[in-house]
């Protein structure tokens, strides 16, 4: 194939697929994020092929080369640091512009920090949506918020530990204190799940973290009871504290104490 994006390692070298070792080894030149890191890996599996950087500072620099060197019939495969490229790391546009020309193209199945990151957060997996990073202004960062509040669907996004309190404060604001899960190091001797309410992992954060962090929030509250989050809203706008409200509907109405608290929480 000759454009084929492929997943690497998020931590542990072994976590790499035969097939993506072969295109490796076949490619003419490999497209990288940081040559240094990537040769890492290549050395390890005793690897020897061109480098050459392609990055988010780069990427419509190096686009006209690596397109050239495609339809000259040559075998570019692209990887990112760790993961998959494509989607948070370089390589969609490369992808999106050979398919519109008609070269053919290739992803290979592979590690993803998404998968793990949901799955170790013990919130309900299915469904999820993946949100990537937060934007970098703190208007669009409120706008992002703000769309996908009342989602019914776990919310994964893949934060930097220098903003992940910046993050998490502002989420709180949006979407109230909703469980979440703060998965680090994701197949690294330090791997580790934080969960709790998005408050107590902000202590955490607060407290000093380090490493690749996935966030994952629990989703909006469905409400399969209008009647009970009437009464509920209701009963917030006389005055009722958070707790008395989930203590009587919880009981008048069957409903588990967890879900009425995180409605309340969502609409205070």
């Amino acid at each position: 194939m000759p454009l084929t994006l492929v997943p690497t390692p998020i931590g542990n070298l072994e976590d790499i697929t035969l097939r993506a070792l072969r295109v490796l080894r076949e490619a003419d030149i490999i497209a990288c994020e940081d040559t240094r890191t990537s040769s890492i890996l290549l050395r390890h599996y005793e690897i020897q092929k061109p480098l050459t950087s392609f990055h988010v500072h780069n990427e419509n620099e190096k686009l006209p080369v690596l397109l050239e060197k495609l339809r000259e019939g040559a075998k570019v495969a692209v990887i990112s640091d760790a993961g998959t490229p494509g989607i948070s790391d370089p390589g969609w546009i490369l992808l999106r512009r050979a398919m519109d020309e008609g070269i053919s193209v290739d992803v290979l199945p592979g590690p993803s920090a998404v998968i793990p990151a949901v799955l170790m957060s013990g919130l309900k997996p299915q469904p999820f949506m993946f949100m990537g990073f937060p934007p970098e202004k703190h208007g669009e960062r409120v706008r992002v918020f703000e769309a996908v509040r009342d989602v019914r669907a776990a919310l994964c996004f893949y934060v930097s530990p220098h903003k992940a309190a910046r993050d998490i404060a502002e989420m709180i604001e949006v979407f109230g204190d909703r469980e979440a899960a703060l998965v680090r190091e994701i197949s690294k001797v330090y791997q580790e799940s934080i969960a709790g309410t998005l408050s107590v992992i902000l202590k955490r954060v607060n407290e000093g973290l380090r490493g690749e962090l996935v966030l994952v929030v629990d989703g909006a509250v469905e409400a399969v009871n209008d009647s009970w989050t009437s009464e509920a809203l209701a009963m917030l706008k006389d005055g009722m504290t958070a707790r008395d409200i989930v203590s009587e509907i919880a009981e008048r109405y069957d409903v588990p104490k967890n879900e009425v608290k995180r409605f309340i929480i969502s609409k205070i």
